[in-house]
């Protein structure tokens, strides 16, 4: 964190938090946002209070009760250690990779999301609409980020496939290495403001969060000239000060990359990201209808038609069986842990 006593709300305090906090907890408790998570620690931030916690309360439970970076936490004002975590606005998380048992937390209590994509090989419709779902889910406004504009012959062609995936959303081209291309991304980085950034590796992400909060800090590696792959430059979830924005902005989360981003749980965001293709399924003869040879199929018919995109569609078909699946598996997980409790 680079700012010096910073009020609570310039952390991005709210009464959606206070509320939370009885009278009692006030005298006792320090309210502090976890800033960065190490392992089995938590950095907090507070009026007039920056340390190092642990992350643990003395009876744990699952993953969703331990603290993420942007989390707001009740701390005992003597021994400093974790009494609560408040209720989020927000929540991203994912099946860990590699473990469909345990749940990652990825960050809470984020306005805005911003999806981080570059004018090149990377740029790929499919994964936005993934990362747009996730943004869905929870609740968060979804702002496509296109970086190294400044290389792209034609960024506008770009600009225009990201803008056509749903109505309104807002797409912005910029140079990640100047501040005043970034400068546009101002109007969702306010006092109190908290935007997280995801994309996979070697967009510019780290380029652009130092460019942002107007430090070098970040490592940055160079992109493969034969695939435009990037190296992981990020290896801890943090939240970092932001100089642009209203009155020097407000926060920025920064993850690593997510190249096994999965989706689990987000029925609600594919149906908003693909409204306009749920919307016809609605017209189809059978309610289970599978969308393949069932007589009275609407969702063949407007393909059939160029109503809808079949490749569009079978984005959306890989998706919806995505969620099933991992949701199918996080209900087992839910069980597992409901058996495994009971026990105790």
């Amino acid at each position: 964190m680079e700012t010096s006593d910073p009020t609570l709300a310039q952390l991005g305090w709210r009464p959606f938090f206070s509320e939370q906090v009885s009278a009692e907890q006030r005298n006792d408790c320090h309210p502090v946002r976890v800033m960065a998570v190490h392992r089995g620690r938590v950095t907090v931030a507070g009026e007039g209070l920056e340390e190092s916690i642990s992350s643990s309360f003395p009876m744990p439970g699952g993953a969703e009760d331990r603290p993420t970076v942007g989390d707001w936490l009740l701390i005992d004002r003597n021994t400093r250690s974790l009494v609560r975590i408040l209720n989020r606005t927000s929540l991203f998380k994912r099946p860990a990779p590699g473990d469909d048992r345990r749940v990652q937390l990825i960050a809470a209590n984020v306005d805005t999301l911003f999806v981080v994509t570059s004018c090149d090989q990377d740029f790929n419709i499919a994964r936005v609409e993934r990362y747009l779902v996730l943004a869905r889910e929870a609740g968060v406004r979804p702002v496509i980020v296109l970086t190294k504009a400044d290389l792209s012959p034609t960024p506008e062609r770009l600009v225009d496939a990201a803008r056509a995936l749903q109505s309104g959303l807002r797409v912005e081209p910029v140079d990640g290495r100047d501040l005043q291309s970034a400068a546009r991304l101002a109007v969702y980085c306010g006092i109190g403001e908290t935007v997280a950034l995801v994309g996979s590796s070697g967009v510019g992400k780290s380029t652009l969060v130092n460019t942002l909060k107007g430090s070098n800090s970040i490592a940055t590696q160079a992109v493969r000239e034969d695939d435009g792959k990037g190296r992981h430059t990020t290896t801890v979830r943090e939240m970092y000060r932001l100089v642009v924005g209203v009155d020097g902005g407000g926060w920025l989360v920064d993850t690593p990359g997510m190249r096994e981003l999965q989706m689990s749980e987000v029925a609600s965001g594919v149906l908003e990201v693909f409204d306009d293709v749920t919307a016809v399924t609605i017209e189809c003869r059978f309610a289970n209808c599978t969308h393949a040879d069932e007589p009275g199929c609407a969702v063949r018919a407007a393909m059939a038609e160029g109503a809808l995109d079949p490749a569009r569609v079978e984005r959306w078909r890989k998706l919806a069986h995505e969620d099933a699946v991992n949701s199918g598996a996080a209900a087992v997980r839910r069980s597992r842990l409901k058996r495994g409790s009971s026990r105790r």
